[in-house]
């Protein structure tokens, strides 16, 4: 590089910071599937992220709920590197000696015979729609092509395009058509509607669904919801299956969003059980599909598969994931300062008109902002949320959802809630 090219480079660095290199860099030879906010991070630990330019903020994201345990916890990634020095993958075409730890762990955890390893969230909601389907003909005696799978609208599932097949979001399904057949839509939070869907077509299979909805904005159902989900599944022989890809793994206050793992014998517990995200603590791409024998055994070798799947890294890292949660008693964690940032949202609320809601369960919590969906409003509420010190992002325009990692601190919650109402009454 030339004297001259490297002096114009720095003055422009010093002018409008590192950060703005690195954007330009990705706009202009990454595809454009994402509008990130303007800020580029360069090193994190436990509830705080630093920029490129050593400014530091809070993380009121966790990556989508995917750094549960906090950034780069230090059992985690000791864990990383140990297992990285002696083994990283194999396939399954041959034993490794951590895959049958880690599916023993999260059976006996979760109550569960089997687990099937894969890597991202999307694959497992897609292991699970397959595993679905070949029970609906192997047990259910579903014709032949015939079965079907009900999603509640205005889920998330992620992006593949059987996925999509599933969502009423334009955004997700505009020009990506033709979609997969065999997916019937429902209300959520709305089990007559369901019934009368079962009532009407023998050939259902499943109900796929979130305990509560993530990206529609953190929408909480009914307490009973998720009991008369399985009442309903079990009458008309329909495997009951709970995405809790973002709600589990003690974000909402609890082990999991849609049963007490503790008790066997729990009317909520669902057929199929999809995990995700904080599995591995953010540090690596871990999910499962969890399931008892009569169901899981419907696919045979050679049916369904991943080279990474069950990786021994992927499988070390997430065991000692898990063993953070209940060892630093996460779950709790989540609860009481789930319940002191909830209350403090509230209390922001009364005073400030740009809040009409605040939900939320354990540290899942998002406000809804004063304005449509098409307003660029909460966008401009979560840069100044930037400016202040505190990252969060929009979802379906007008809800801000707010869900740090669960080791914040009391301390931390409450400069945090300074935070949001100093910004909120910037924008007045």
């Amino acid at each position: 590089m030339f004297l001259f090219e490297k002096i114009q480079i720095m003055s422009t660095v010093s002018k409008q910071g590192k950060g703005e290199l690195f954007i330009a860099k990705e706009e202009k030879y990454g595809a454009h599937n994402y509008h990130p906010l303007p800020v580029v991070l360069e090193r994190a630990e436990g509830v705080v992220v630093w920029d490129v330019d050593g400014k530091s903020y809070f993380d009121f994201l966790s990556a989508y709920s995917a750094v549960n345990q906090g950034h780069c916890h230090p059992r985690i990634i000791n864990a990383l590197k140990e297992q990285a020095e002696k083994l990283t993958l194999t396939s399954r075409a041959f034993y490794n000696n951590k895959l049958g730890d880690f599916e023993e762990m999260l059976c006996q955890l979760f109550g569960f015979d089997k687990a099937l390893v894969m890597n991202s969230g999307v694959e497992a909601v897609e292991t699970a729609m397959k595993l679905c389907r070949k029970w609906g003909y192997q047990v259910k005696g579903i014709p032949a092509n015939q079965a079907k799978i009900v999603f509640a609208k205005d889920n998330f599932h992620g992006r593949t395009i059987s996925v999509i097949s599933a969502s009423n979001d334009v955004t997700a399904t505009n020009e990506f058509g033709p979609f997969v057949d065999g997916i019937v839509l429902v209300p959520y939070n709305n089990t007559d509607a369901l019934e009368q869907l079962f009532k009407e077509d023998k050939n259902i299979a499943g109900f796929i669904v979130e305990p509560i909805q993530g990206e529609a904005g953190i929408v909480v159902p009914d307490e009973d919801y998720l009991k008369r989900v399985r009442q309903l599944c079990t009458a008309y022989n329909v495997l009951f299956i709970a995405d809790e890809i973002q709600t589990g793994i003690a974000r909402t206050g609890s082990m999991l969003a849609s049963y007490d793992v503790a008790d066997q014998q729990s009317e909520s517990k669902p057929d199929v059980l999809i995990l995700g995200k904080a599995l591995s603590g953010g540090v690596l791409p871990v999910s499962a599909v969890l399931a008892n024998d009569a169901i899981m055994l419907c696919i045979k070798p050679g049916e369904h598969g991943s080279t990474y799947g069950g990786n021994p890294l992927a499988c070390a890292v997430a065991m000692e994931a898990l063993n953070v949660v209940q060892e630093e008693n996460l779950t709790e964690r989540a609860r009481q300062m789930g319940a002191l940032f909830l209350n403090g949202l509230r209390d922001i609320a009364t005073r400030c008109g740009l809040i009409t809601e605040v939900r939320g369960k354990g540290l899942l919590t998002a406000i809804v902002i004063n304005a449509d969906e098409e307003s660029d409003l909460a966008w401009n509420i979560c840069l100044e949320f930037k400016e202040n010190g505190l990252l969060a992002k929009p979802t379906h325009g007008n809800k801000i959802r707010l869900a740090p990692p669960l080791v914040i601190t009391e301390e931390q919650i409450k400069t945090c809630l300074e935070i949001i109402e100093r910004s909120l009454t910037n924008l007045k």
